[in-house]
């Protein structure tokens, strides 16, 4: 099977170059499941309704996010009902939502799971405990396991995808917005990325203008943040995963649109 992951999806144009490109990135690479982390994907914080569908309507069958999935107050409600949008599942168990699920492509059941991690970031439950428990329920019912792991540090990805290595198909990284050129598949055979990238303005600081986020770190001062404008990329990762559940394949996209 070979999966597509994109890596977080930054408002507007981070949707039109989805839009633009989804269906040759499918046809190209015989893409079986196209998955994507869209925390960001309305107006660069948060996620709505109309977002969501949006984003599904395109041919992606699972939205993943993290700590900005919560910016926009719709998104409470549309997590407790909507299945295919998935929120970290190491968030206390009131929050609204699901931090897994499990679909069927090309045939196969296909499980997927959204952590986020702790270092620099709000301090909820453990990812590798919260990893124990979720994987091992997956694997009650398929082999084919894709985690998304949205944090900050490099070294708390990295100890996730050890952590994990052989009881998952794929580790991938998100929340940064930087590509890192780390794709590899570990001994256990589960592929892994420190972070897949993102997908929006390409001339930018993770999306937003550049002076905005130079004059934020020159004065300390809080500032509404711009998403800036111009050419965009499509970052991303493709897996090739064995019908066994390991992984084949890792590797990474990048597409900028002038």
């Amino acid at each position: 099977m070979r999966i597509l992951f994109i890596g977080d999806i930054v408002g507007q144009p981070g949707r039109r170059v989805v839009a633009r490109r989804l269906k040759e990135l499918v046809a190209t690479h015989a893409v079986d499941l196209v998955l994507a982390n869209a925390e960001n994907a309305a107006g660069g914080f948060g996620i709505t309704p109309t977002v969501g569908e949006e984003l599904f309507q395109l041919g992606i069958a699972v939205l993943t996010s993290g700590n900005h999935v919560w910016d926009k107050k719709e998104a409470e409600g549309y997590l407790a009902k909507e299945g295919r949008l998935l929120r970290p599942a190491n968030y206390p168990d009131d929050a609204p939502g699901h931090g897994a699920t499990v679909l069927q492509a090309d045939g196969r059941r296909v499980g997927v799971l959204n952590l986020q991690g702790r270092a620099f970031l709000p301090a909820i439950d453990c990812p590798f405990r919260v990893a124990d428990r979720e994987v091992a329920t997956l694997q009650q019912v398929t082999d084919l396991i894709v985690v998304d792991v949205h944090a900050e540090a490099t070294a708390e990805k990295l100890a996730l995808g050890w952590y994990l290595d052989g009881r998952v198909s794929a580790v991938v990284g998100t929340h940064t917005h930087v590509q890192t050129a780390d794709e590899q598949i570990l001994p256990g055979g589960t592929a892994y990325i420190t972070d897949v990238g993102m997908t929006g303005p390409h001339n930018s600081v993770i999306g937003i203008r550049p002076q905005d986020a130079i004059q934020r770190f020159l004065t300390q001062m809080p500032k509404k943040f711009t998403l800036a404008e111009g050419p965009v990329q499509l970052c991303g990762t493709l897996l090739d995963i064995a019908d066994e559940g390991r992984a084949r394949g890792i590797q990474r996209l990048q597409i900028i649109e002038e």
